[in-house]
């Protein structure tokens, strides 16, 4: 009889008469982190994010956009610890790293949790809001995605970004 692979060690233990408290003492069983990414994981709405893309896709106008730029953009869902966007157009805000041309262009989200480390860029729009780019989270999306524009980064702030993307 050939059995079908489970996917999580758990599981596999379970299947083989092992309780869940005696598999925790012979390994860590899953981590906070591989439970807390299935928990994201498994309540995304792609269906409605989908129906959000369609919309974009067809009725968005292209607008007009620039380097150093910080726009509010439609990033989406994505998949397992990429960059989300929230609320009902799956927003987020965005700093355009690079345009290629009057369609595309390289974006880097942006968020205000205090994170630290080489791939956080701390940027200040003048408002006392403590913001970091994602470096590590560098995407090419097309101009449709912009929704609004929100303030413009210091070419000072911008150079030092760009240095800091080419040093990863």
């Amino acid at each position: 009889m050939k059995v079908n692979t489970i996917a999580t060690p758990l599981a596999r233990a379970t299947l083989h008469g092992k309780t869940p408290h005696s598999f925790q003492k012979e390994s860590s069983a899953l981590s906070f982190l591989q439970i807390y990414a299935l928990f994201i994981i498994m309540n995304k709405d792609f269906k409605n994010w989908h129906h959000r893309k369609e919309h974009i896709h067809k009725n968005s106008p292209q607008v007009f956009f620039h380097e150093r730029e910080i726009w509010w953009c439609s990033l989406g869902l994505n998949i397992g610890f990429e960059q989300d966007g929230n609320g009902p157009e799956f927003q987020r805000p965005v700093i355009i790293l690079r345009k290629f041309n009057n369609d595309v262009c390289w974006v880097l989200p942006i968020t205000t949790k205090p994170k630290t480390g080489k791939y956080y860029f701390p940027i200040d729009l003048g408002d006392k809001i403590e913001r970091r780019v994602i470096l590590s989270q560098l995407r090419l999306i097309d101009g449709k995605r912009f929704l609004d524009k929100i303030a413009t980064l210091p070419e000072d702030q911008f150079s030092k970004l760009d240095k800091a993307v080419k040093a990863l």
